[in-house]
């Protein structure tokens, strides 16, 4: 719960008592201070609860309104009394300025010590960054599973949790997706700030406001090129938490763009088959008819298979050789009988495609590869329609490998890095909360803060940043480090 005035006026063992600024309840206490000076007002920032004895007042109590006047325009959020030191009586003076200048004054009993108040305000504030660190993380767990889809529904997601409208934009300034739909149209005009992120570096960001709106603008990149533009726009501030998870969608689109990017590109091959997978021979042109004549009507599927093809492969199928792995282009209806009987050892399938777009299914079917050989010998065949797509497909990728490597490399360099890395991880998912982590792991907290100590000397980044978290978090899913 926030730090409220209600809030502590609630609180049984405090015994405070509002005498004045009922309507004030609601406003929250940011800090507790205490002062006996005449104008205490220099040395406020607003917000707070301020503490008095009145122990200026020993001799006679003076005019109170311009001491009044001055708290409420500075924007204190109550002004506490202590009774039963000074005065045995909260002065009625002061009661009457308070209900004159809507300031909210509140009687504090002899048996309250002032530290009590301030002790309890640290809790109140202490649990309410609590709550808010976790409320980010169960948002940021919700973001990762949105990146299962694609980064429509990380855009999705984002924008429902922060209650915002949310534009991805493609590296040219056009939209990929908008959130809601009717948010389009906001992309119009944003081009000289994106222009002014492209030769800033992929860590800048713009925030601008426009019509009464705070419109935040960030790169999406995982190197020096940026593939595209991540766009909130909300009805105020950004708090932290909203902070943090705008910055955990930004580094899955940016891992998600670069998966996709990855996905389109191929390798230049060898011969026809090679030359139809990259698109360097068109089946289609009209100079091709007799090529035509001796291929699959599309669509079509890619094949990749560890190991040499067959020397005569079944009429309607191309089979090539390159680089130790057997590559098959076939009709979308060829059964895995076939398969089996064409290609030895485990085996990749790409989704069903057309001639223009065979590269993306030769990736496809080399990442189906890859999911096939780690798997046990009773599933050769993996069709890339069964993989998981968006984010955690990285795992499978070599850019995915790359970065999370990168950003572990610390850990992964030590000779008890399993250990580091499970804790890590296990510390992340119990928002740093050291008795549940060492419960997860099985081990006695103190062990558990010796490994997160060396963690923090190992690491560059600031382990209590929420940025660096959400990156650390990603890195250990895309590496499949288990929480053990």
């Amino acid at each position: 719960m926030p730090p409220t005035l209600g809030a502590l006026l609630r609180t049984p063992h405090l015994r405070l008592s509002l005498l004045a600024g009922q309507e004030n309840q609601d406003r929250r206490v940011e800090w507790v201070a205490v002062s006996e000076l005449e104008d205490p007002t220099p040395y406020l920032e607003g917000g707070e609860l301020l503490l008095t004895t009145g122990v200026r007042w020993a001799g006679g109590v003076p005019d109170l309104r311009d001491y009044t006047r001055r708290l409420a325009e500075r924007g204190i959020t109550a002004l506490g009394f202590a009774v039963g030191v000074v005065l045995e009586e909260t002065p009625e003076q002061l009661r009457g300025a308070a209900d004159e200048y809507g300031l909210a004054l509140v009687e504090v009993g002899r048996e309250t010590p002032f530290i009590a108040v301030g002790k309890e305000v640290s809790r109140l504030l202490a649990k309410e960054e609590y709550e808010g660190l976790s409320r980010a993380f169960a948002a940021q767990r919700g973001l990762t599973r949105a990146a299962l889809t694609g980064a429509p529904a990380i855009v999705d997601l984002l924008a429902r949790d922060l209650g915002a409208w949310v534009l991805l934009l493609s590296a040219d300034g056009s939209v990929r997706h908008a959130a809601p739909a009717s948010a389009a149209g906001r992309a119009t005009g944003l081009g000289p700030e994106l222009d002014r992120l492209r030769d800033a570096g992929m860590r800048a960001s713009v925030s601008l406001t426009s019509v009464g709106e705070q419109v935040s603008a960030q790169p999406l990149a995982t190197g020096r090129q940026v593939r595209g533009f991540l766009v909130v726009g909300t009805g105020g501030v950004l708090g932290p938490d909203e902070r943090t998870l705008v910055n955990a969608a930004v580094s899955l689109l940016s891992l998600e763009l670069e998966r996709t990017a990855h996905s389109r590109t191929a390798r230049v091959h060898e011969g026809v088959l090679a030359a139809l997978l990259t698109g360097a021979l068109d089946p289609l042109h009209p100079g091709a008819e007799r090529l035509r004549e001796t291929l699959p009507a599309p669509p079509v599927v890619v094949a990749a298979a560890g190991g040499a093809g067959p020397a005569h492969p079944p009429e309607g199928v191309l089979v090539t050789e390159i680089g130790g792995n057997a590559l098959l282009l076939a009709g979308s209806e060829i059964g895995e009988d076939v398969l089996r009987e064409v290609l030895e050892g485990p085996v990749g399938v790409s989704e069903p495609a057309a001639y223009g777009d065979l590269a993306p299914a030769l990736s496809q079917a080399e990442r189906a590869l890859e999911a096939a050989a780690a798997r046990g010998p009773g599933e050769r065949i993996v069709r890339a329609g069964d993989l998981p797509g968006g984010l955690l497909g990285l795992a499978d990728s070599p850019a995915g490998a790359r970065m999370a490597g990168d950003l572990l490399a610390p850990l992964l360099r030590e000779r008890a890095a399993a250990e580091l890395l499970s804790s890590l991880r296990a510390y992340l998912a119990a928002s740093g909360r050291w008795d549940a982590a060492a419960e997860a792991l099985g081990v006695h907290r103190h062990t558990l803060r010796y490994r997160m100590n060396r963690i923090r000397e190992l690491l560059p980044g600031d382990l209590d940043d929420p940025d660096h978290r959400a990156e650390l978090w990603i890195a250990l899913r895309l590496r499949g480090v288990p929480g053990r």
